[in-house]
């Protein structure tokens, strides 16, 4: 299983658009065949910072998820536009 974070940094006045375009990437990113979990956060009390948790069966799902439609609408054509920051973190399961 591959599993990582996303840390995304907006502006303030970016929130509701963001948050938009983050509810129907993730209705689309959790039908997909090789998605374990996809959830978009706001960190609580910062409305400027986003926290994705995703995790993939196989490389083969996340090269998947990241040439699907949707991905190119949502994040490459949407969210990327607005966003300040980027910040990956890749994790490794205990067990």
């Amino acid at each position: 299983m591959i599993s990582f974070t996303v840390r995304l940094k907006f502006n303030a006045e970016d929130h509701d658009t963001v948050s938009e375009i983050l509810r129907n990437l993730t209705l689309a990113t959790r039908q997909e065949p090789g998605c374990v979990t996809y959830v978009a956060h706001f960190i609580d009390g910062d409305a400027t910072t986003v926290l994705l948790y995703e995790q993939y069966r196989d490389q083969a799902a996340v090269d998947f998820h990241r040439a699907s439609p949707h991905f190119h609408q949502y994040a490459i054509g949407g969210f990327f536009q607005l966003m300040k920051d980027r910040q990956m973190e890749n994790l490794i399961a205990i067990c």
